[in-house]
């Protein structure tokens, strides 16, 4: 049981654990604990164990994963860190957070690889499908590169260019996650996209900035001829941290190039830059020319095409990169984590957060 769950999470939260126990007990009707009232609490206690104890042999046999957080002191090994520090786990539900090697290679046979990788993104007519492969054949040594190391993005990125690929940083958030990022997003933003309209108009009702800055979004949006399904996952997206109390202008850039040549994205750890073609005020802008995604100064992904497909590949190059999110527009990626994309972590949501989610579950 330990190893089959393992193979799942080698973190498994309260709650997993006892589906484990009482998929046991479902599977094995024998094991049924007669004196408990669920049947099988006995065992979820008893499989918390288990998966303590096989972690530890994990770690000793070497196993990346558990290897990472396994530092203890000891009489024996006094030199070790402490149990608690530089925990390195994983922090957002990622399931494939520190894999090893595959069988058969090494961190020179990976780096040959790599270089391979390099020299295919470098050509003018891509094969997508040899990239995606080798990839998939480097993800461990990306991952150990990443996390273990904590290189600045540039540097990573130079080292993996295909991470700049739209394609690619969707593979690479699945290999992280087992979820489709478009699929997932899309499918979860417009089931609750008639929810959250209407909870962000009935907002707009009152008084206070939050109330004005939303009858902003929606002056803009009412006067939009065409208002089809990307001009709404738009205003949403765009409205959602402030009805969280998170606006951040530092986030939401705007670039008008017909003003200046290149985008003021000094000191800037991570933005969205909206690029327009045309003189305008707005600090809104539903129909951009395209969007950029910027972090740490420089200029990650450019001409994405509507800013929902620009909030998606920013939270997959965030899983890709182990980004953590920006410190001003925390609870709006946690929504955007926990509800949209369904990675629960086992930590409670803020109460802001649970506010929302009980008032979408209302409405449905």
């Amino acid at each position: 049981m330990a190893a089959a769950m393992q193979n799942f999470n080698a973190y498994p939260s309260d709650k997993d654990v006892g589906k484990a126990a009482e998929a046991l007990v479902t599977a094995h009707p024998c094991l049924k604990e007669p004196g408990s009232v669920s049947g099988w609490y006995g065992w979820k206690v008893s499989l918390k164990f288990k998966m303590g104890n096989y972690r530890t042999k994990l770690a000793r046999s070497g196993c990346l994963e558990v290897c990472v957080n396994s530092g203890k002191r000891s009489r024996n090994n006094p030199d070790r860190e402490h149990p608690h520090s530089n925990i390195k786990r994983a922090r957002q539900a990622e399931v494939n957070y520190l894999p090893n090697f595959p069988k058969g290679e090494n961190q020179a046979s990976l780096e040959e690889i790599r270089l391979q990788i390099m020299h295919e993104v470098s050509k003018t007519e891509r094969n997508l499908l040899l990239i995606e492969k080798l990839m998939q054949m480097t993800f461990a040594l990306r991952r150990q590169e990443i996390v273990q190391e904590n290189p600045l993005v540039k540097d990573f990125l130079e080292r993996w260019p295909a991470l700049q690929i739209e394609s690619q940083v969707c593979a690479e958030f699945h290999r992280i996650t087992n979820v489709n990022l478009r699929n997932q997003f899309f499918a979860e933003l417009d089931r609750h996209t008639p929810q959250l309209m209407a909870l962000y108009r009935q907002k707009a009702a009152r008084t206070g900035k939050i109330a004005e800055a939303l009858r902003d979004i929606f002056k803009i949006y009412d006067l939009q001829q065409l208002q089809d399904v990307h001009i709404k996952r738009t205003a949403v997206l765009r409205a959602l941290p402030i009805y969280l109390r998170e606006e951040d202008p530092q986030f939401f850039k705007i670039w008008n190039v017909e003003e200046s040549s290149e985008a003021d994205i000094t000191d800037t750890p991570v933005a969205l830059v909206t690029v327009v073609t045309e003189s305008t005020t707005s600090p809104v802008h539903l129909s951009p020319a395209s969007i950029a995604i910027v972090v740490e100064d420089d200029l990650v992904m450019s001409n994405i095409p509507r800013l929902a497909d620009a909030f998606a590949l920013l939270f997959g190059l965030t899983y890709a990169m182990h980004l953590d999110y920006p410190k001003k527009l925390i609870q709006t990626f946690t929504f955007i984590q926990k509800v949209l994309m369904g990675l629960d972590d086992g930590k409670p949501l803020k109460p802001c957060l649970l506010n929302l989610k009980n008032d979408l579950l209302l409405i449905e």
